[in-house]
């Protein structure tokens, strides 16, 4: 990774548990779709990813393991200054709360604030 990558549960997924024609929306993610959405400079400037609901998220896996593969999550560039809270797996630094990433992206970036 070169740069701060956002990992995000793409909108509109489904679950096994509810009727195939059911649709949802995770709302953290969506907090930060938002603050994307209003700044679209800030997605220039890191690396954004989407992924499917399923479990196992194989890629955040295989960067912050099993444990931690729950998103929204932001990896942090090892260049990167480390925020408050930031956690760490494998020599690799992450935020894992919505708020505590809108704000990393707003110190960072000049993105808006929560």
């Amino acid at each position: 990774m070169s740069r701060d990558t956002l990992f995000l549960l793409e909108p509109g997924f489904t679950r096994p548990d509810h009727p195939a024609d059911q649709r949802f929306v995770c709302p953290h993610s969506n907090l930060l779709e938002g603050l994307l959405a209003v700044q679209p400079a800030l997605a220039k400037r890191i690396a954004i990813r989407r992924l499917p609901f399923p479990r196992p998220r194989q890629t955040v896996v295989e960067l912050l393991g099993e444990e931690n593969q729950s998103l929204p999550v932001l990896v942090l560039d090892p260049a990167s200054p480390l925020p408050a809270g930031a956690r760490e797996h494998a020599g690799r630094h992450f935020l894992q709360d919505a708020r505590q990433i809108a704000d990393y992206l707003a110190q960072q970036y000049g993105a808006y604030r929560l």
